[in-house]
């Protein structure tokens, strides 16, 4: 349960940093990135087209006004799963979640990159993030006097939560099984759709058929064959990601916000009594084993950036698979298939986006209107 993309990721609910991937100039970037030792990205070509249809959806996507309007959708269900989150944990009671809201940190290495970030927030009348220089930073995180790198500065956003994902997940299902009204399966496999005359009729699954009123996937990147089945394609292809987990030990100098080095796409959390360090976009088809090379990497970065931060040499190691779309938005809402929605694609923001989608796939199940705007987030769209 709760093994895939949920087990240790970054750990973030970053609601106001949501910025897709897929923008303007990124494959010249993704180019130098290839050429680079210690890569954020690696790329292994595959002989299925399902790879090659993605990419090529993925750069018709990389313009900035396509970029801007996917933000501005991903800026509004991040603030609606905001207070979803807030409202789930205070009705379900979580706890040992090791949920804390130090705020976000996005270190820049490069002077100019800085100032072009700043000089775009500073231009938006809607912008809360903080722009700091190198000293204010040191002064918002003092990990970061432990560092070896010549920071440049950093925009700082209060409010960005970090919790274990892994653990919240466990708390939920066990809530869920405690419920008066669950029936079901766990832990059973679903292997496909049962659909006639385009109503979805039963969930085929290795204990046994499920009959339901409605269905909803939201199965990660299983999602994909899963549709598939009931005659629906999902533009959703892996991204592959790395993580350590690593004690913090007295004499360590963790740093206590989230703090992301951004040229190197590095993320550092402090989960509990450990360091969550989380990296890298492989697009490497769906191969979840973990490369030795690529941890031996992300090695070498955290030991050059944070050095006194963690027990390094007995950190465990993690790769997982986020099944994301094209334009980096989510798929939310009804199908073709009467009796059938979908919750998917939601990439490297599952975690902070994860509450505010299943409301809203709830309440369009239940009749109602969806309480923010679907435009650009439902499959017709994509």
């Amino acid at each position: 349960m709760a093994q895939g993309a949920s087990r240790a990721n970054g750990g973030q609910l970053s609601y106001r940093y949501v910025s897709p991937l897929a923008d303007a100039g990124i494959g010249f970037t993704a180019l130098r990135w290839l050429l680079e030792a210690d890569s954020p990205l690696t790329f292994r070509p595959e002989a299925r087209m399902v790879q090659w249809r993605w990419l090529a959806s993925f750069l018709a996507h990389c313009n900035s006004q396509i970029n801007q309007r996917t933000t501005q959708r991903l800026l509004a269900l991040g603030a609606f799963s905001q207070q979803s989150f807030a409202q789930l944990y205070a009705q379900a009671q979580l706890e040992g979640v090791s949920l804390r809201t130090p705020g976000k940190l996005v270190m820049y290495r490069n002077a100019q990159a800085l100032a072009r970030t700043a000089s775009r927030l500073r231009a938006d009348p809607a912008s809360v993030e903080q722009v700091l220089d190198a000293h204010e930073c040191l002064a918002r995180e003092p990990a970061l006097a432990h560092s070896p790198v010549a920071w440049a500065g950093g925009i700082f956003t209060e409010g960005e939560a970090l919790a274990d994902c892994h653990a919240l997940c466990l708390q939920l299902a066990q809530r869920l099984q405690a419920h008066s009204h669950f029936k079901g399966f766990v832990h059973a496999q679903a292997q496909s759709l049962h659909v006639r005359q385009g109503q979805a009729q039963a969930l085929n699954t290795s204990v046994g058929a499920l009959g339901a009123d409605g269905f909803v996937i939201a199965a990660g990147l299983g999602s994909r064959a899963l549709a598939a089945t009931a005659g629906i394609d999902l533009p959703l292809y892996p991204l592959k990601g790395y993580s350590l987990t690593a004690d913090i030990g007295p004499g360590h100098h963790a740093p206590q916000v989230s703090v992301t080095d951004i040229e190197k796409k590095v993320l550092y959390a402090q989960i509990g009594s450990h360091l969550r360090v989380a990296a890298m976009v492989d697009l490497v088809g769906e191969d979840a084993r973990i490369d030795p090379g690529r941890m031996a990497s992300l090695h070498r970065l955290v030991q050059a950036t944070f050095p006194q931060a963690a027990h390094y040499e007995s950190a465990t190691p993690w790769a997982g698979l986020r099944p994301a779309t094209p334009s980096g938005a989510p798929i939310l809402g009804a199908t073709a298939v009467r009796g059938l929605w979908l919750n998917v694609g939601h990439g490297g923001l599952g975690f902070t986006m994860s509450f505010g989608s299943a409301r809203i796939v709830a309440d369009l199940m239940g009749g109602k209107a969806s309480p923010i705007s679907l435009d650009g987030l439902q499959l017709s769209s994509m």
